[in-house]
């Protein structure tokens, strides 16, 4: 038990000793103090994401809980949306390949029908000039008239599937599936995806898979050749806003002027601007239709022309028609795929598409009637404004002229009818 308690009492002791020791070491250390800077944290991302939903308050507390369907976001819906953008890269190289593919042949069927057209016309002129005649005469009759028929079987495929009109089509899926990509990665982003963009996501990508088809075979390629040219559509029809963009009461940036002047936008992008571009469209349409026409008739008839060239009845008639009409061809191949004519209706009719989202957009807006769930209405005013190519200034300019024209027109009906 001494021993014990000496043992106890040595230890107890050392102890105490080792403790002052400390003591006083931490006394005689210098206080240094560091200051962490304050890193960003995910309140910004929803502080802007408030700002782009038009939200009068800015929120500045975080969640992670699961959110449900009416816009609370979730794990599940955040693996959905990285799942739909894989498949938007995806569809972006694919089209940007294809797009390149389908240039290359309006490229080379052009210089290859070109050059057999060329070929032929200068073969019925050596038989015609050299006076040729037995074997020599009939070898080149028969290579011009195969040349020309060669030609114009081509020729015929070629206006039909339009490659520089697929090359554009192409272009244009690319252009919005990388818009779309875009958008679902600034939703990612902000870390704040629902079941609503997930399914919002997957209704454009379904959209654009069919305005814009790959296949050229089995019905689904696009009428290049339409009796009425309409506006390109690629995204899902809007009865109603599809998105939300919050539930905040006032205003939220809205008046009864900028209301009136959306109407006006709206009145002036179906008579003026979309009318113009579907008007150029048909334009478009009828003189590609007329060269589709042209070309493959002109080497028919020089395929003819050749095949009588030598003859005593008509031999001179024949040399005629076959050099001049492959002469023709070539110019009128050259004007239809060189000039790119079908890039020309498929461009007409993305632009005339674009007005008509931007006024499905506006309608769909308007028909909100709760205002704090709309966008924000400067915001809103800004982006028409941008789609538009103008400044805020020239946009309001816009629909108060369009508003006096809509007046002045409104009179003089009324005028006429009393």
């Amino acid at each position: 038990m001494a021993a014990s308690n000496l043992i106890c009492s040595s230890s107890s002791s050392c102890l105490h000793r080792y403790n002052q020791k400390t003591v006083k070491a931490t006394l005689q250390t210098p206080k240094i103090r560091i200051s962490l800077p304050n890193l960003p944290t995910r309140n910004l991302l929803v502080e802007e994401q408030n700002f782009r939903n038009g939200f009068n308050t800015i929120t500045t507390t975080t969640s992670t809980t699961p959110r449900d369907e009416e816009g609370r976001s979730d794990s599940k819906a955040i693996a959905e949306l990285y799942a739909v953008l894989e498949a938007v890269s995806d569809r972006i190289e694919m089209h940007a390949n294809v797009a390149a593919q389908r240039n290359n042949w309006n490229n080379l069927l052009l210089n290859s029908i070109n050059t057999i057209t060329i070929a032929a016309a200068t073969m019925v002129g050596l038989a015609s000039s050299t006076g040729a005649f037995g074997e020599s005469l009939l070898a080149l009759k028969l290579s011009s008239t195969l040349l020309y028929s060669s030609a114009t079987g081509m020729l015929l495929v070629m206006n039909k599937i339009q490659p520089s009109q697929l090359a554009e089509e192409q272009r244009n899926a690319t252009r919005l599936f990388k818009q779309l990509q875009t958008q679902i990665q600034t939703t990612l982003a902000l870390g704040t995806p629902t079941r609503i963009d997930v399914k919002d996501a997957m209704e454009k990508v379904l959209a654009l898979d069919k305005a814009y088809p790959l296949p050229l075979l089995g019905g689904v390629m696009l009428e290049k050749f339409p009796e009425n040219v309409k506006p390109a559509v690629w995204w899902p029809k809007q009865q109603r806003l599809q998105k939300q963009y919050g539930t905040n009461s006032g205003q939220n940036g809205w008046s009864d002027k900028l209301e009136e002047e959306m109407t006006n936008i709206v009145a002036v992008l179906k008579s003026k601007d979309m009318e113009d571009y579907v008007r150029l469209g048909k334009l478009a349409v009828k003189i590609n239709k007329a060269f589709a026409i042209t070309g493959p008739l002109l080497t028919g008839v020089a395929a003819i022309g050749s095949a009588f060239v030598g003859t005593p009845s008509h031999g001179s008639e024949a040399v005629v028609l076959g050099v001049v009409a492959g002469a023709l061809a070539t110019v009128v191949n050259t004007m239809e795929h060189g000039g790119q004519v079908g890039m020309v209706v498929e461009m007409y009719r993305s632009c005339a598409g674009s007005f008509l989202q931007l006024q499905e957009s506006i309608e769909a807006t308007l028909r909100e009637k709760e205002l704090g769930r709309r966008e924000n209405g400067e915001l809103f005013e800004r982006k028409v404004a941008l789609k538009l190519g103008r400044s805020l200034s020239e946009l309001r300019n816009l629909a108060e002229t369009s508003s006096l024209k809509i007046t002045n027109n409104s009179e003089e009906f009324a005028s006429k009818l009393f």
